[in-house]
């Protein structure tokens, strides 16, 4: 079993070339600027990576690419998704036999299963793969989730359930950091929006769009040298971006994905997949203003 993960996770974005197929050297360009930026993960297939827009095999593509980009530098954090736990366990297995060092697993968006029903859901997928397993727990989004005491249960009878990624305020994170113990290594998401107050909760790290990620990675090391004065003082910086774009995932999809290619250097137009809210002239004039203390990715304002 793989040591607990901890630290920041960016989840990459899909970039699409000119014929609208996955564009293999900006894949490859998220990955190494994450890493040389210090990041302690990488992490594929949520949202952000316009998951539900993939085809499964764009899905398999995406983790196959990912592992040889990361030449085990890194751990990768797979989001795995399915309407079955027949179909989780499926991709969960392939995932984990392709080099995966841990699944977050989505609940099914057809159904709405009750919590036990997604208890048993959940447990079927962790049971038939051996690397830690956790779940994405965002019902505002996915429609349905987990509270803390069925948390704590499934980690109980699932003992390689020892992740979750929660997407919330912090003050809803501390409900699952203690009904867990400290057994569970919990990160946040909502793109580092109060990063420096999950931390200080008890989260792991966060998972985050790659937008901002080098800065972030400044701010958990920060952290962990105790060196809080210098963290709250990037998260100040940062934070402003972090909202703007952070409006909904449909709005970081058009907005983030750019400003991220860009800082990247990476030649794409950047569009969604699905085009479900157009960039206009306002939007990019407040993106740039908000995002003046970014550089070339690896360097920013202080």
């Amino acid at each position: 079993m793989q040591a607990s993960p901890a630290g920041i996770y960016p989840i990459l974005y899909a970039y699409y070339d000119a014929a609208g197929k996955l564009d293999r050297d900006a894949m490859c360009r998220q990955v190494e600027c994450c890493v040389a930026a210090g990041a302690h993960g990488i992490a594929v297939l949520g949202l952000i990576t316009e998951v539900a827009d993939l085809a499964l095999s764009e899905r398999r593509q995406i983790v196959d690419w990912a592992v040889e980009d990361i030449r085990g530098r890194v751990q990768l954090a797979v989001t795995v998704a399915g309407e079955s736990p027949k179909d989780q366990s499926a991709f969960a297995s392939a995932c984990v036999a392709a080099g995966a060092d841990w699944l977050i697993l989505q609940p099914p968006k057809q159904s709405k299963p009750s919590e036990a029903e997604l208890q048993r859901f959940f447990g079927a997928t962790m049971s038939s793969v051996d690397v830690p397993v956790g779940i994405q727990n965002f019902p505002e989004v996915l429609g349905v989730g987990l509270g803390a005491a069925a948390i704590g249960e499934l980690h109980r009878v699932e003992s390689n359930f020892t992740v979750m990624k929660g997407e919330g305020p912090v003050y809803q994170i501390r409900k699952y950091l203690d009904a867990c113990a400290g057994e569970i290594a919990i990160f946040n998401g909502r793109g580092g929006i109060e990063l420096p107050d999950n931390l200080r909760a008890g989260c792991r790290g966060i998972i985050p769009a790659p937008d901002c990620a080098d800065v972030q990675v400044a701010m958990y090391e920060a952290f962990v040298a105790s060196d809080m004065e210098r963290m709250d003082a990037l998260y100040s910086r940062s934070l402003p971006y972090v909202t703007f774009v952070m409006q909904s995932v449909e709005f970081a999809l058009t907005y983030g994905k750019r400003f991220t290619a860009e800082r990247m250097c990476i030649d794409n137009s950047a569009l969604p997949r699905v085009v479900r809210i157009r960039a206009d002239d306002f939007g990019l004039e407040r993106l740039y203003a908000h995002g003046a203390f970014a550089r070339k990715f690896g360097e920013w304002v202080e």
